[in-house]
């Protein structure tokens, strides 16, 4: 077992580690959400986030050279958005479903790379798109040309990451990372509590659940589920970077995909429905789509 472990690339073996935590941190999402809104799931998990990132700033303070609040604006409210959809899918649909929409972000990212920063876009990497776009419509299985709100926002929460995404790799040449990622975490605090407390005094219709619901305090066991949400999600991240500093950034992209595995793994254990045939053939081409992007693009960090 020791010489299997041994001969796996270093980064992979990280990334592998990252993916189930993310999974894991999926699982504690669900449970959390049987009893919470999906708004304030989201809430607690950038909470901590906050938390842990601040005390960061107490020992090395940030340095950098700004200039682009607005997009940090923007990054923070992409980010949140996409994570608000995420979380509401893992709420209402398979683990493994919720996580394959999100994991269409590389797809849409290589899009908006092309549109935004004239990065090039090979006639390879248009095919990698449609090979995504095709595995898409096979999840979504959209009847006449009607969607479920699920899949509206499993679409929107590859979108709005990739626009996340794209936004940061401009930001990394004016910003400290740590700016960054509480440009998203104090958007994904705050934007909660607005929208939590909006909803006692607006009323909103049944429809609107996934953007506004009053908030419900947790009870017992929830406490826990959120506890393991917070952590398994911190550990995710630092693995994640530990994955991208110890190898190269294609291989190690390549090796996030096991996350897909994983939550089905998980999900099929806290009793969600398989895949069918044509879903298992969606994540199929999703994932060879992502896959044939980032080799397209040289393996970007951020994909």
């Amino acid at each position: 077992m020791k010489r299997m472990l041994a001969s796996i690339d270093a980064g992979v073996l990280l990334m592998l580690v990252s993916s189930l935590l993310f999974a894991f941190m999926g699982v504690f999402a669900k449970l959390s959400s049987a009893t919470l809104p999906s708004l304030e799931v989201v809430f607690f998990r950038n909470l901590l986030g906050v938390l842990l990132i601040a005390a960061t700033l107490l020992r090395t303070p940030m340095r950098h050279v700004g200039g682009k609040p607005l997009l940090l604006i923007f990054r923070g409210v992409m980010g949140f958005a996409a994570l608000l959809a995420f979380f509401y899918n893992i709420a209402h649909i398979p683990l493994g479903d919720a996580m394959t929409y999100s994991k269409t972000s590389p797809i849409f990212t290589a899009i908006f790379a092309w549109l935004f920063l004239q990065e090039r876009l090979s006639w390879q990497g248009w095919v990698a798109v449609m090979i995504g776009f095709a595995g898409i419509v096979l999840i979504a299985k959209p009847t006449g040309m009607g969607l479920s709100k699920t899949d509206w926002l499993g679409i929107f929460s590859g979108v709005g990451a990739a626009l996340a995404y794209t936004s940061v790799r401009e930001l990394r040449r004016y910003y400290d990372t740590r700016a960054i990622v509480l440009s998203f975490m104090v958007t994904g605090t705050i934007a909660p509590l607005l929208l939590m407390i909006g909803a006692v005094y607006l009323a909103p219709a049944p429809e609107w659940d996934f953007v506004m619901a009053p908030f419900v305090m947790p009870q017992g066991v929830t406490w826990f589920y959120l506890l393991g949400m917070g952590i398994f999600a911190t550990l995710a991240q630092v693995y994640m970077t530990r994955a991208y500093g110890a190898s190269q950034a294609g291989v190690v992209g390549a090796a996030s995909y096991a996350n897909i595995v994983f939550a089905m793994a998980l999900g099929w254990l806290m009793g969600d429905a398989l895949p069918d045939v044509l879903g298992f053939a969606g994540v199929v081409l999703i994932v060879a789509g992502g896959l044939l992007v980032a080799k397209k693009s040289g393996g970007s960090k951020m994909l």
